[in-house]
């Protein structure tokens, strides 16, 4: 029994300082595979991705995400208790709704990218709270949303930004157009069920929200500092 209760108590303490080691790892490498990325090859839609250096996203990338996911991004430390609330609010008033809001931070849909399934469960949600407070100590803002532009899902089986770029634009990422990110960005988190391209009434609506949102996020420094920090 003692032998059983040193192998759980290993094994529990593995489980806490992986999320550590494995976020200060990624400061230097992209995650070589995630449980997303495993899965869409199982489930038939393919595995396409095409890691690329952080200084080769586009900026206007990283200002679009942040537009369409978490404009409190430079400020909070990983969880907005506000948008959460404001999710929980809106997912009581719709409570026959099949489409229910997250309330995600980009930190956390990193954490859940990097080391947990997208089914949503608490027990999910409970591992995803702790991975996020583990990536948001290990890694810089600008490391998150680099992560977040590489392994993403943006298409059918096609995960990160330049993937992306070729799947529906047949270009680098670093060659497209302000409106064609904001196009590939407003399909998220749910790409498989929009056209990107010819875009489809819904996403050229959210494209030119998102474009509208980045040139008001602009003004702030905090976010400049981290998406386009001076030399």
């Amino acid at each position: 029994m003692g032998s059983l209760f040193r192998k759980i108590f290993r094994l529990i303490s593995f489980l806490l300082v992986f999320p550590w080691l494995y976020g200060i790892a990624l400061n230097y490498i992209n995650p070589p595979i995630t449980i997303t990325q495993i899965s869409s090859a199982i489930d038939g839609y393919g595995l396409n991705r095409d890691y690329i250096a952080g200084d080769e996203i586009p900026p206007y990338a990283k200002w679009a995400l942040v537009g369409a996911e978490d404009q409190k991004f430079a400020v909070h430390s990983g969880f907005d208790f506000e948008g959460i609330q404001k999710a929980l609010e809106k997912n009581l008033e719709n409570k026959d709704s099949q489409k229910l809001r997250g309330g995600s931070t980009i930190s956390q849909q990193v954490a859940k990218n990097v080391f947990l399934w997208q089914k949503r469960s608490w027990l999910r949600k409970g591992l995803e709270a702790y991975c996020t407070f583990a990536l948001e100590k290990t890694l810089s803002k600008n490391r998150i949303l680099e992560i977040y532009l590489n392994i993403s899902e943006m298409g059918r089986g096609t995960f990160g930004i330049e993937a992306a770029a070729q799947y529906y634009y047949k270009k680098s990422a670093q060659d497209l157009s302000k409106q064609e990110i904001s196009h590939i960005v407003a399909a998220l988190p749910s790409p498989k069920k929009y056209n990107v391209n010819p875009p489809s009434g819904y996403i050229s609506r959210r494209g030119t929200w998102i474009q509208r949102q980045v040139r008001n996020l602009k003004g702030d420094p905090a976010l400049s500092e981290i998406i386009e920090p001076k030399e």
